[in-house]
């Protein structure tokens, strides 16, 4: 049986399952929910722990099953950590994983770390086999759309709560800007507010906080994924956009993944444009084009805006672009790779969102110094 994570609380009050199966790339959510299985564990009377890292090639699987078969001298139950980093056990793992299920009994918790599984990982025999002896904890990242909620909550544990109103949202959309795909980092900030700005009693009204104090104590540790970027252009966010061109900049990525990405949207925007046109059901030329999740989404709600003349213009800017991250030169762009970049990104979002106030494109390079947010503030004056 699969869940949420946020949804773990709930299922452990019920009672502890014999196995547990935790997989997801967000650390933080991992950690917590790992280490309420670990509490309620210990509340069940499993005073010892032991802890078996798969790592390389040659881990050795039948001392997992030996160790799983035997009895403990020191505790009546124990907690059996198993952790893959990899999410790949292997033939032989795969094998044993399931001959691990088979002997598992009450006695003992089973504990399973893995990372994010793909595809063909959740349908795999070892993982269908974890699923179906205990309980399979889905830790998801927590969307830019959502951080505003989350830090919320997780400012309410701490007896905190920004103002009311339009003040309010706009100090928790400053906060989530700041910590934006670093939920590690986001946890520390809201810890420091919690010690500089604590309410007197505890268990009375939460502390207000506002926005000059967010501001003052919160550091901008945004991590910016350069998958995500497409997102936000094809949003229409230019805010957001033109903040993680600048921040991918700044992290050191290589600008030719930031084109091809940027480029990869553009050219599947054109083939489902072009497989409507011809009669395909949109569903079914989303499919084809191997466009999924939030993308799939995007795609459905920017098409209907898009002529074949717009796409194939923004094809050949994508292309001009490519030549220029890679070291040629065109008389009507920019010579800076990422002021190239830049103005791929307005071109787009001028495309796919012209009412929300994207800057003019831009045609001449952008002064030096200047950053990506920067110019595109200049433009729209």
């Amino acid at each position: 049986m699969q869940i949420r994570a946020e949804q773990l609380a709930a299922a452990l009050a019920k009672g502890l399952r014999p196995l547990y199966v935790i997989h997801g790339d967000e650390p933080l959510l991992a950690q917590e929910a790992a280490d309420a299985v670990r509490a309620a564990a210990r509340a069940a009377g499993c005073s010892e722990r032991t802890v078996h890292t798969v790592a390389g090639g040659h881990f050795d699987w039948a001392g997992l099953l030996g160790d799983a078969g035997a009895l403990s001298l020191f505790a009546e139950r124990r907690l059996i950590e198993i952790r893959i980093p990899s999410g790949k056990p292997g033939k032989d793992g795969s094998e044993a994983l399931q001959r691990y299920v088979e002997q598992i009994g009450d006695d003992d918790i089973t504990l399973v770390l893995l990372p994010r599984l793909d595809r063909t990982q959740l349908g795999s025999a070892w993982f269908g086999a974890l699923d179906g002896a205990g309980l399979a904890v889905r830790v998801d990242p927590v969307e830019r759309r959502a951080l505003p909620v989350w830090i919320a909550q997780r400012l309410a544990q701490h007896g905190l709560r920004v103002e009311d109103g339009e003040a309010g949202q706009q100090a928790l959309a400053f906060f989530a800007d700041r910590v934006e795909g670093n939920l590690l980092a986001a946890h520390q900030e809201i810890a420091k507010l919690a010690l500089l700005h604590a309410p007197a009693d505890p268990r009375g009204a939460p502390a207000v906080l506002a926005r000059e104090q967010i501001e003052a104590a919160v550091l901008d540790v945004a991590r910016y994924d350069v998958f995500r970027l497409g997102e936000a252009v094809l949003a229409g966010d230019a805010a957001r956009a033109l903040r993680m061109l600048d921040g991918l900049q700044a992290e050191g990525e290589a600008a030719v993944l930031v084109h091809w990405t940027l480029a990869d949207d553009l050219r599947g925007l054109q083939r489902v444009h072009a497989a409507v046109r011809q009669g395909r059901p949109l569903p079914v030329a989303l499919r084809e084009a191997r466009v999924w999740g939030l993308k799939e989404k995007l795609f459905e709600r920017v098409l209907p805006r898009l002529e074949a003349t717009e796409l194939a213009a923004l094809v050949d800017a994508a292309h001009v672009c490519d030549g220029i991250v890679k070291g040629l030169r065109d008389p009507r762009w920019p010579d800076d790779p990422w002021a190239a970049l830049q103005q791929l990104v307005l071109m787009t979002l001028a495309a796919v969102a012209p009412r929300a106030g994207v800057p003019a494109l831009v045609t001449a390079p952008a002064p030096a110094g200047r950053s990506p947010r920067q110019q595109a503030t200049a433009n729209s004056q």
